[in-house]
């Protein structure tokens, strides 16, 4: 198993350059016509985050769905 993310003492998401300190993490390139870029980035920035993350998370996801116990679902609540 694998997991894409960890969780920071605080409780949120690592940035992607402390994944990289602790994790080998690859690099993607995608092509995008500029319209959606734009509109894409326009959306999470009205949303306070970043394009970065926000596709993470939809890879996280999409692969939690589709490889059944690909991913570790991060821990909540008491242990």
């Amino acid at each position: 198993m694998y997991t894409l993310t960890s969780e920071s003492p605080a409780g949120g998401r690592k940035e992607v350059s402390q994944l990289k300190a602790e994790t080998k993490v690859k690099r993607m390139n995608i092509n995008v016509e500029a319209d959606l870029h734009n509109a894409f980035k326009a959306a999470v920035s009205a949303r306070g985050e970043n394009m970065t993350d926000v596709l993470l998370e939809f890879i996280e996801d999409y692969v939690r769905k589709h490889t059944p116990g690909a991913l570790k679902p991060a821990k909540k609540g008491r242990e």
